[in-house]
């Protein structure tokens, strides 16, 4: 029996997330019907079993593929149906196909297509020749072949006839299904992507260095060396080769057939038995190896390839981004965004609590004006008048000088109260380049919107950053080779999980921020903005319902995640307000008011969540509002503390081996981590150098935003490499008379020779160049060419 289209997507999803298949339908339902993922997670979990918003993430995804195996398996049907070669064997065969490969291998041989060889000898007659020398290779081929001459039909003897034979046994071998899937894994599993430079590429392509002369297994190759390679590949300094199996295997060596071959062999019964038609059918299997069949699977696996490789640095990317939008938020207090500059000057912005713009300065502190007393007293002034407490400054050109000027400012003013903070200014060009910002900032001209979006990003990053294309934010490797597709789905649904997790109070957020809640998109985001100032603050869940085009469904998807300080306190929480009847049974049953209910610990501890359970609301909700009460609105992210860099540390020459110093993890790669530690070249932190124990994620150990103690081993200023660990405990490379030290102890990730294997372990061994120094990294672009740029590890 073939079960419904539908019933088996569900119950394949429920398999794979380890669910019962109602769970699933429930969600699918709900997706379907136009819930949001975060509501169904947060609101929603009655129907769904409690799934998290991981597993419905997954689910999302996996829904997406498997309705797309379903259109294309009906439209393979309809295509075979109408060719009248459809029976019942084959139909079940399409229908049981479990992924898009399979199911393209079995249309393979029905797949209308351009007139081929095959094609040309079948319609010449040829086709019983080819079954005749497979069934019976006692027959001399040439006297077989000699009936099937014929000039009319293009034959023109009995070598040609043989070549037509050849050609359907070939187009057959190469579109079995059964036996292409076989072939397929085997590759994948022993075979390699190979590499080397092109002749005269040598110069202009060092930054692919690694790659000149590669080799290792395709299960083996980490996402960035893949996408490094194709990188390499576009720019015309590398040539790839997919390799099936180890060079002392490969096929057509002396010894026989290749492994590859001998598998064709056997599914079509060819053996050498010394046989007249043998050696024919043996130079046949070969000849449709390595002119059909390896050619198809090399596509497949590069395409497989690419596409495991992509989805790696999606998640890398996704995850860092998440890091980086839940770090720590200063919160509501006044501060100094100073973009640093040196021929330009230093942009400074002065934005209140709730993010204002109060005033805005240009100051020229540094080289070629150098009037640091004059921007001393500037910034001084500033902080003074409108009771700034927090200094953000960006981290790109001339920050660590800009830092020694803050420093300077807090010890001359220490009545002033200042902290200063180093902060991401990624991104911050793109946001004031922007037309949001020409929107929101339209008197302040561009240099300036920067300084104000960096000291933003300090009081709220979660707030600030929802202005900025993900991929702008700087937390990627090789984004520019991605799927933009892919990508920017990932990134989108990062970007709403945050802000649908941490909530947004209506009555401040911008129109970007707004967006990004469940159920309202840029237009009713602006509709909320436009209603919040002809109207005054939103006073009530409630007025929400006034606002144009927010109707009934948009409302039942965004009010819980909006906070509003009005008149009623649940306003606030994350209470959807379709609980309130629960909570005012509560409040019944506890006597007072929901004022006196909300935060008193215990009296929610001594009720019962089964008490106030009905036909609507489970006990999961129940439970959810009763630890909603006790801290109301709470805040997932972090506390809000800042990294120190050390006093006189402000240049990689001021950098000596054995150093402790503080530093922020600014990018999180499968290599390592790069930290800033304040002498604008990053460190790496290699995976090696994490733990003492086996890193299989370096994102297991350290987070974008993260603040860590590291150690220095080993600075190679010519090159502007800092090589750190986490492990303090090790020792460092001694120092040389130049302010080098040795090759660092523990080295980054590098791509193995040709032939070369992986360590038991760990990453595999560093080639070295002379001098004992690490090779050039991989190539990389955007976010991550920057983070490599600033550790040293990439030369444009």
């Amino acid at each position: 029996m073939i079960v419904t289209t539908s019933t088996s997507v569900e119950g394949r999803i429920a398999e794979e997330l380890g669910v019962r298949e109602r769970q699933v339908r429930a969600a699918v339902e709900l997706l379907d019907g136009g819930s949001t993922v975060p509501f169904v997670a947060r609101y929603r979990k009655e129907a769904t079993g409690a799934l998290d918003d991981a597993q419905l993430r997954t689910l999302e995804e996996r829904l997406r593929y498997l309705r797309e195996l379903e259109d294309r398996r009906t439209a393979v049907l309809e295509s075979v149906r109408s060719q009248g070669k459809l029976d019942q064997a084959l139909e079940a065969r399409i229908r049981e196909a479990d992924s898009k490969a399979r199911l393209e291998d079995i249309y393979l041989p029905f797949k209308p297509k351009r007139r081929t060889k095959a094609q040309i000898a079948r319609e010449a007659g040829l086709e019983p020749l080819a079954d005749g020398l497979l069934a019976d290779p006692g027959v001399e081929p040439l006297a077989a072949a000699a009936a099937f001459v014929d000039a009319d039909k293009g034959v023109a003897d009995a070598a040609a006839a043989l070549e037509g034979a050849r050609a359907v046994l070939t187009e057959r071998f190469g579109e079995d299904a059964d036996l292409i899937g076989e072939l397929r894994e085997r590759m994948w599993t022993r075979g390699r992507l190979a590499a080397r430079v092109r002749s005269g590429k040598e110069e202009a392509g060092a930054k692919f260095a690694d790659y000149f002369d590669f080799a290792e297994p395709f299960t083996a190759l980490p996402s960035h060396r893949v996408l490094a390679m194709l990188r390499g590949e576009k720019e015309e300094v590398l040539d790839l080769v997919l390799e099936p199996e180890p060079a002392d295997e490969a096929a057509g060596t002396a010894a026989g057939p290749s492994s590859y071959e001998q598998m064709i062999a056997r599914r079509f019964g060819i053996a050498d038995r010394n046989r007249p038609a043998d050696k024919w059918l043996g130079d046949t299997v070969r000849w449709a190896w390595r002119t059909r069949v390896l050619v198809h699977l090399g596509i497949d696996l590069r395409l497989r390839l690419r596409q495991a490789a992509e989805d790696e640095a999606v998640r890398v990317f996704a995850a860092n981004l998440r890091d980086l939008l839940l770090a720590a938020p200063a919160g509501t207090r006044a501060t100094m965004g100073l973009d640093p500059g040196f021929r330009t000057g230093v942009k400074v912005a002065v934005v209140d609590a709730t993010g204002k713009v109060c005033a805005t300065e240009t100051i020229y502190p540094h080289v070629p004006q150098n009037k640091w007393d004059a921007s001393l007293a500037t910034l001084a002034r500033l902080a003074r008048e409108h009771g700034v407490e927090l200094v953000a400054i960006g981290n790109g050109t001339a920050s660590r000088e800009t830092d020694r000027l803050a420093t300077d400012l807090i010890s001359r003013h220490p009545e002033l109260k200042l902290t200063k903070v180093m902060v991401s200014e990624a991104g911050a060009s793109v946001y004031s380049a922007s037309a949001f910002a020409s929107q929101e900032l339209p008197e302040l001209d561009v240099s300036l919107r920067g300084a104000v979006s960096i000291a933003r990003r300090l009081q709220d990053p979660l707030a600030e950053l929802v202005k900025i294309d993900p991929k702008s934010i700087g937390v990627g490797q090789y984004q520019h080779d991605l799927s933009e597709v892919k990508l920017s789905r990932s990134l989108d649904a990062v970007v709403e999980d945050c802000v649908n997790g941490v909530g947004v109070d209506v009555n401040t957020a911008s129109a970007p921020l707004l967006s990004r809640v469940s159920g309202i998109g840029s237009g009713l985001a602006e509709n909320i903005v436009a209603h919040r100032d002809a109207n005054g603050p939103f006073r009530s869940r409630r007025g929400l319902k006034d606002v144009a085009r927010l109707g009934p469904k948009a409302y039942e998807q965004c009010a819980g995640f909006l906070r509003i300080r009005g008149d009623d306190p649940l306003d606030a929480s994350s209470v959807h307000p379709e609980a309130y009847p629960v909570v005012r049974k509560m409040v019944k049953a506890t006597g007072g008011d929901v004022a006196s209910l909300i935060g008193n610990t215990a009296t929610l501890r001594s009720l019962r969540p089964d008490d106030f359970v009905d036909d609507t609301f489970g006990l999961p909700t129940v439970t959810d509002i009763l630890r909603e009460l006790e801290k109301p609105g709470r805040d997932p992210r972090p506390a809000f503390k800042t990294a120190t860099f050390k006093d006189g540390v402000e240049k990689i020459g001021d950098l000596r081996p054995g150093m402790l110093l503080e530093g922020v993890v600014t990018n999180v790669a499968a290599f390592g981590a790069f930290v800033d530690v304040g002498v604008h070249q990053d460190g790496l932190v290699h995976v090696s150098a994490m733990s003492k124990t086996f890193v299989k994620d370096p994102r297991d150990v350290v987070k974008p935003g993260d603040i860590v103690r590291v150690k220095v081993l080993d600075v190679d200023i010519p090159r502007k490499r800092i090589s750190l660990t986490l492990r303090l405990e090790d020792e460092a490379a001694p120092a040389a008379e130049d302010g080098r030290g040795a090759a660092p102890a523990a080295p980054r990730e590098r791509a193995p020779r040709r032939g070369g294997a992986p360590r038991r372990g760990g990453a595999p061994r560093p080639r070295r160049e002379a001098g004992g120094r690490p090779a050039p990294a991989p190539a990389a672009d955007g976010a991550m060419a920057d983070a490599l740029r600033r550790a040293g590890l990439l030369r444009d």
